[in-house]
This record gives C-alpha cells, structure tokens and sequence, in this order.
C-alpha cells in the first residue's frame, strides 16, 4: 500500500477545502489553511493536502476540459471537486490507479450530500483511465479570458509560454542580507546564483530548517520581486519609505543596503510579521499601520517604493489560485487605487529623489499604462530608465523606455511577473 494511500481521506478533504476555496474567493487558500481541517492533520498529511491541492489548480483547466467531456450534465460543486483530485492523484502524482478512485468514491460515499454520486465519480474517473487526457496544453491551463489578455499583450508565443509554466512547480529564490556571502550560501543550500545577486534552490520543507536561517542570512523572495528595491540603489546615508509594505521583502532590502527605513501598511497583522522577520534578520526599521494613500504624516524621502496593491496575475507559479480568483473587473477597479496611491507617493519624493512603482500584475493598466497617466499629469517627474541587466533583470525584461515588464518565461526555470519604473523628481 502506498504512503499517499495511507494517508487516508481527512487530508484528501482537506485538499478540497483548499481548492474549493481558492475558486471561491481572493486569500481563499490562506483561509484555508487557517481552517482546523487542516491545521489539525499530521505533518505528512498537510504536506499532501497541500501538494495535492496546488497540482489541481495548476491544472486546472485542463482537468476541467477532461470532466466536461465525461459529463452529460454538470454534477454538484461537491462533486465536482472529488472528481478534481481524483483526477490529479490519477495522472499528475504517485497514486495508483485503484487508489485514485477507491479514495473519490470513499470521499462521495462518506457524505450524505455526495453519496448518491459515488458511482458517478467512480464512472467518470474508471472512463477516463481507459482513455488518458491530455493535461499539458498551455493554451488550456489558463483562463481563456487571460490568456486572450496576454497574447494581445505580449504576442501569441510569449502567452503560450507563460501559460506553459503553470503546470510546473516553482524553486525556491532567497534573498541575501549580505551579497557578499552569495557563494558560500550557495554551496550551504545547494542553489544557484542569479543576478542580482538572489539564489534559486530546489530544496524543499520548512525553510527554518534550512542553512542560515537561524542566523539572518536570507530571507525567501522570488527574484523578481528583488528587482524593484534594488532600482532604487539606496545609501546608508539616505531615507527610504516603503509603501504597501508587508509582507517585507522589500523593507528588508532597503534596511540591508544601510537605508533608514518607514515601512507604512494598512494591516497592522502584516506589520507585525514584517517585524519578526526584521528581528530575524538582525535589521530595523519603523513600522507604521496606515492606509499608504491617506497617510497624514508629511515627511519626504530621498527614495520611495510603491508596490500597489492589484490583480497579482505575475504571481500566478506560486499562487495559481490567483488565475481563477481574478475577475476582469478586478482590473478596472484596482486601477483606480494605484492611480490614487501613485499620486501620493509622488508628494512623498524628495525634490532629486526617486520613486519606484511596482506590481506583480501582468496586466498593462496596471503598469505601463499607470505610469504613462502619471507621467501625463505630473510634468515635476521623468522617467530614470534601467540600463540592461540592472538590478538583475533579464535583458528581455527591458522595454525601450527603461522600464521593466519581467515576465515569467524571461528567467529559465520561471520568475513571477512584474512590472516596475523608475522615476526621479525634478530638483
């Protein structure tokens, strides 16, 4: 008998807990995992909810396409999501088959609401055992209102690429209080230096764990979310302000480069992880719980960092619940917010300073066409653009006028999407 057999059914439903809230709602995942079904498992068996749970939504699509052509009517969403992991322990993990549907048709049989349906489930998924679906297709592990997006965005190969990197697990990418250590942590956890200088590792499990950890030599943060504070090019002799702060990968770099650092955030939990983790690290820097737009407080900074909230889209290896989560609308709306947190982050800029805006959207209103209005609007401000392969940023990241538009596919083995622009203040 298989571990994953073993594990038995609270862990599978606590799998669909997850799934079923990530499809419901934004932080569903996070609401999840807070939930007792979950926090109450065996350690082995949080690890299998967990990974069973994101193979799922990183196939989703495709899974859904497999379920529809099995389907004479669509079943309940309960259902419906015991047919959803059944399918990814049949094809995308280590369970047998007889186990994959032996556990589904368990999981329908043990609720009054599913079990007129076990067999059903244990139809569909015997079904498509005799014939296997295809559950690679980029075009199909995304949204297709997204990916429409992307390829009028980007072009049709950039979209299919992108898409092409759902399916795949993401390495780890640390961040280094001193880059002067960056070959001994290296060889410590067994990772590869990127530019910047960030390390990618493959190791897996509680990072505590991990070498150095205890000491604060790095903290986790994808490599382009690295990127935007180190446009910046902060002295430790100057004032940095860190907008939208939590949850801090951004202060810590700041306060590493020696700057003295205010990291504003409107929720005062966030904050308090951010300042556990400064305590790791060894590092300071003064908090505050604000909304970053109606701040009252009227000091300027040499340099300012605003990664505005929005759709979260460039997250999406880490987080693909994000892609199912968004809604077109999501866009429009967010737009208005970083338009409004741009302008005050703008009077926070020290005549000569810099400002840096930032978000992890691949979506163009959210980015090149934010900075394009505030450019329009605000005449004290030019753009600075980045020179090539600045802060550790692919070559093909760089758009004409010096901004960034990181996208995923840029970076071998993948990089969360961003967008970010420098600009600097008129003296």
């Amino acid at each position: 008998m298989t571990e994953e057999r073993e594990i038995g059914l609270p862990a599978r439903r606590a799998a669909i807990d997850i799934v079923s809230s990530a499809l419901t709602r934004r932080a569903g995942v996070e609401e999840a995992l807070s939930r007792p079904g979950f926090r109450n498992l065996e350690p082995r068996d949080r690890g299998f909810a967990m990974a069973l749970a994101m193979a799922t939504l990183r196939r989703l699509g495709p899974i859904e396409l497999a379920l529809d052509g099995r389907l004479a009517k669509p079943p309940p969403e309960a259902v419906r999501n015991i047919l959803r992991i059944g399918v990814t322990q049949a094809f995308l993990m280590d369970t047998p088959a007889f186990a994959a549907v032996t556990t589904s048709v368990d999981l329908a049989a043990s609720h009054s609401s599913t079990r007129a349906f076990k067999g059903l489930v244990n139809g569909v998924l015997r079904g498509l055992l005799r014939e296997p679906p295809k559950l690679d297709d980029p075009e199909s592990l995304c949204p297709p209102w997204l990916y429409a997006r992307w390829s009028a965005a980007f072009g049709a190969e950039a979209a299919s690429a992108m898409a092409a990197l759902i399916a795949e697990e993401p390495a780890t990418d640390l961040s280094l209080k001193d880059p002067a250590q960056a070959e001994r942590l290296a060889g410590e956890l067994e990772a590869e230096i990127l530019p910047g200088p960030s390390l990618r590792t493959a190791r897996k499990g509680d990072v505590a764990a991990w070498p150095a950890y205890d000491e604060g030599a790095w903290w986790v943060q994808d490599a382009s979310a690295a990127i935007p504070a180190r446009l910046l090019d902060v002295k430790p002799d100057e004032s940095a302000l860190d907008l939208c702060a939590a949850p801090g990968g951004k202060t810590l770099q700041l306060a590493a480069a020696g700057a003295g650092v205010v990291a504003v955030d409107r929720s005062a939990a966030r904050l308090t992880r951010v300042a556990e983790n400064m305590t790791r690290m060894g590092l300071t820097a003064e908090s505050v719980t604000a909304d970053a737009g109606d701040w009252a407080d009227t000091r300027t900074f040499d340099a300012v960092l605003l990664d505005a909230p929005c759709s979260a889209t460039g997250t999406y290896r880490r987080h693909p619940d994000v892609l199912w989560a968004a809604r077109p609308s999501d866009i429009a709306a967010l737009a208005g917010v970083q338009s409004r947190l741009l302008d005050s982050a703008a009077e926070r800029v020290k005549p000569g300073g810099r400002l840096v805006y930032c978000v992890c959207s691949l979506e163009p209103e959210e980015g090149e066409a934010q900075i394009a209005a505030f450019l329009a609007r605000r005449k004290d401000f030019t753009l600075a653009p980045a020179a090539p392969g600045e802060g550790g940023a692919p070559e093909a990241s760089l758009r004409p006028d010096g901004t960034l538009r990181l996208l995923p596919h840029h970076r071998a083995g993948g990089q969360d999407g961003f967008y970010a622009a420098r600009l600097k203040r008129e003296s």
